[in-house]
């Protein structure tokens, strides 16, 4: 293992964060992710999982915030329903010149935590 991540959102906090600025979802998160949690009632647990994954990747890498678009890291969901991580431009560049090659995820979430582990390898 060449990197661990964890993160944790509060989901009501992100929430607020969220309705202040609508303009945050686009800034943040990719269309797919986007339209992942469209259909759902309450959008704001599963965005947080997303944010939270983001954090736990820069974590991952031994980086901070700024270090890569916020665009190039994002989940895509397997038919099965297991979450993917996808690691594109700065982010990709940052993990090649680390040696990593692979990449594992596991996101969670309830009402009021979301929570991201990000494991590079």
């Amino acid at each position: 293992m060449k990197g661990l991540g964890v993160d944790a959102v509060d989901v009501a906090r992100f929430s607020r964060v969220l309705e202040r600025t609508p303009a945050l979802r686009a800034k943040v998160f990719t269309s797919d992710e986007l339209a992942t949690v469209a259909e759902r009632n309450d959008d704001a647990p599963g965005l947080a999982a997303r944010f939270a994954v983001r954090e736990a990747t820069m974590k991952a890498l031994g980086v901070g915030l700024g270090a890569f678009d916020l665009h190039d890291v994002s989940i895509q969901r397997q038919p099965s329903g297991q979450p993917q991580l996808k690691v594109v431009g700065r982010a990709a560049q940052l993990a090649s010149q680390r040696g990593i090659s692979a990449w594992h995820v596991s996101i969670t979430h309830t009402e009021t935590v979301a929570v991201a582990v990000v494991a590079a390898s």
